[in-house]
């Protein structure tokens, strides 16, 4: 499932496309996704500018002139692409296939700059969705987000704040989309391999009894940047299938340092750990049994 490196990338490739055009018209090509379309989008749409494509945690955000914007969270299979200006690969799935039955949505836009275009939305295993709000805080999926894990909000007396006496293991405590919003399994992986800790260690434990963070708190909050920030760079992470807004791959797979490497060293100059993987919460951890520690 796209985390946020991968929905940045997706809306730095949109932004230039769609701010400032005028949607036309807009196809539904079925009534829904992981759920319904809301029931007024297509009417809502049509007519109106694009003022901002945005993002808050892993979900899209689209601004339009009614003061209204679209939600849209794009699952595990979900892609836009456009079908003009050269942007007009389809996705690897459509390769044996000769109807492009996963375009599920589709808009005609015109653009001042650009002129006219579609935007395709295709999703293969349609786990992606789409919503319309007024208000942020008519949202039930943006309500009770903890702060931007690129913002100055998110620091390490943040998490002693949310750590203090709790229990959980830290890797789940990372993944509570309360505490910092947009973090997904492999950069909460690669950040707590960075910060050096164990994934399995309580997250109150990197809290002082006064309720201060230790140093080990204040180096996960610089890997967590580090990498996210890396990985925007390089486009995100391509493990299957995700793609950008131009049909193509992010690269940060290729600098995975315990993320789906089981079995092999430990990159860390000097550890010579082996990579293990363990399960946690149903979801595969990968971590260096030699370099990550308990604070």
């Amino acid at each position: 499932m796209p985390e946020l490196p991968e929905v940045e990338t997706v809306r730095r490739g949109l932004e230039p496309w769609l701010a400032q055009a005028r949607i036309e018209s807009v196809t539904l090509n079925r009534a829904n996704l992981r759920f319904p379309f809301p029931k007024d989008l297509v009417p809502a749409l049509q007519g109106q500018t694009i003022t901002s494509v945005g993002r808050r945690a892993k979900y899209l955000l689209i601004g339009l002139s009614s003061g209204q914007t679209v939600l849209s969270h794009l699952g595990m299979t979900g892609s836009y692409r456009f079908a003009e200006h050269g942007i007009d690969k389809p996705p690897r799935y459509y390769e044996t296939e000769n109807v492009p039955k996963h375009d599920h949505m589709v808009w005609i836009i015109d653009h001042p700059e650009h002129g006219k275009s579609h935007l395709i939305y295709a999703d293969p295993r349609r786990f992606g969705f789409v919503d319309l709000y007024d208000r942020p805080e008519d949202s039930p999926y943006l309500t009770g987000l903890g702060p931007e894990p690129l913002s100055n909000a998110f620091n390490a007396d943040l998490l002693a704040a949310a750590f203090t006496g709790k229990k959980a293991p830290i890797k789940a405590a990372l993944l509570d989309q309360r505490v910092v919003a947009g973090l997904g399994n492999i950069y909460v992986a690669e950040a707590l391999h960075r910060a050096h800790i164990l994934p399995t260690i309580q997250a109150g434990s990197l809290v002082t009894t006064r309720g201060q963070p230790k140093r080990a708190l204040e180096d996960l909050v610089s890997a967590v940047r580090q990498v996210l920030v890396e990985a925007i760079e390089v486009g995100g992470s391509t493990l299957r299938d995700f793609r950008n807004a131009e049909g193509g791959n992010g690269y940060f797979q290729h600098r995975f340092a315990v993320y789906d490497r089981e079995g092999e060293p430990c990159p860390t100059p000097m550890c010579g750990g082996t990579i293990v993987r363990i399960v946690q919460s149903g979801r595969s951890t990968f971590y260096c049994p030699a370099c990550q520690k308990q604070p």
